[in-house]
């Protein structure tokens, strides 16, 4: 097996899929990237076992095909060390000894038989539907940082998809916030949901960028497989049904605050770190058209206000908030201002854009309250 390839491209490449690869894997042969040679193409696989990422890579030359294991670590480590610069490969496949050949130098390291390699796992009775890889980007951004941490509840862990005939829906949530994501314009014949877990969406979102194209998804009740352009990505999905999100959402809620989002996202990080490190509490006090931040910290006798201008229609009221939540939700809104949305200090509060145009695309996010110690 022997083909040159660009090192930049190359490293590249194996930098796109590499994230897949486990750090404590079971499967030795799970520490390697797959290569394979085949009609001219070079395809490279990373694995986990519950997702397989795989690119096809440019060649500028080959002369004979095969599939061999290549260690990932010392691979990416030597390629980093390159300028762009054309690499032979030579591969015995009877020993699996690999040579890299440069102008000026020569490495040599052991490999794998590839045929030990998992297969990629087939789909069948799939159902399938294209996206904007803009918008499946920008779905995910938006709900992937609201998913949980607690491995003893993995359907949290991930973001779920609903495809329907009004929209594509997806939910992120650790049950402390939540994160739903609603594109009107992205419609299916078919209504299905599943639950992708946060691991390989982090990686998908890392490489839907690099792409302007449409995104085919294929998927069934086992894996769902996304691809466009020389990419491929197929994961295992979450086998549990996804908490019903709607009846946590409240529906009625009487007091409504408009704000600047900028101003409220400065005044709400200056005044967190004078707030509890342990629970990051900041207090919010509505009176009139005034909004007061304050947080404190008895342990050190840490204090701090900031008031701000606001529009307000309801009773004047006091409800506290994890900061760290309140950053990532207004962080991960685009709008000039958003809307706060309130019951009472013991009910979720709901934070939207505020948009004086109609949009295919709604984004609402729940932050539960924390109580305050008067």
């Amino acid at each position: 097996m022997k083909f040159i390839v660009s090192s930049q491209v190359l490293l590249k490449s194996l930098q796109s899929i590499g994230g897949v690869l486990g750090s404590n894997s079971t499967l030795p042969i799970l520490d390697n990237f797959l290569f394979s040679l085949q009609d001219e193409k070079l395809t490279i696989t990373a694995s986990d076992i519950e997702t397989t990422m795989t690119i096809v890579v440019p060649v500028i030359k080959h002369e004979s095909e095969g599939l061999v294991a290549i260690p990932a670590k010392l691979l990416q480590d030597t390629l980093k060390t390159f300028g762009d610069i054309p690499i032979t490969f030579n591969v015995s496949l009877d020993n699996q000894s690999i040579e890299l050949i440069t102008d000026d130098g020569k490495f040599k390291m052991s490999g794998f038989d590839g045929n030990e390699f998992p297969t990629l796992p087939e789909l069948s009775n799939t159902k399938s539907i294209s996206i904007k890889a803009e918008i499946l980007e920008q779905a995910i951004s938006k709900t992937l940082f609201a998913t949980g941490n607690d491995e003893l509840r993995p359907v949290m862990m991930g973001v779920n998809f609903e495809f329907t005939d009004r929209g594509m829906i997806l939910v992120g949530t650790d049950a402390h916030k939540l994160v739903k994501y609603t594109n009107k314009s992205i419609q299916s014949e078919h209504v299905d949901s599943f639950v992708i877990p946060k691991k390989p969406l982090n990686q998908l979102k890392n490489n839907l960028g690099k792409t302007n194209g449409e995104v085919q998804i294929q998927y069934n009740k086992v894996n769902a497989l996304f691809e466009f352009e020389n990419f491929s990505m197929v994961c295992r999905l979450v086998d549990s049904k996804y908490p019903n999100y709607e009846s946590v959402i409240p529906k009625d809620n009487p007091n409504t605050l408009i704000v600047d989002r900028v101003q409220l996202l400065n005044k709400i990080r200056r005044v967190s770190f004078f707030s509890n490190q342990s629970t990051n509490q900041i207090r919010l006090s509505i009176h009139g058209q005034e909004l007061v931040l304050s947080a404190e910290d008895l342990d050190y006798t840490n204090e701090a206000h900031e008031r701000l201008n606001c529009s307000f229609k309801g009773s004047d009221m006091e409800i506290g908030f994890n900061s760290k939540f309140l950053l990532e939700m207004l962080n991960n809104i685009d709008s000039e201002q958003i809307k706060l949305e309130l019951s009472s200090p013991g009910r979720a509060g709901i934070l939207l854009p505020y948009l004086l145009e109609e949009s295919d695309e709604e984004i609402l996010m729940l932050v539960m309250p924390i109580m305050l110690n008067n």
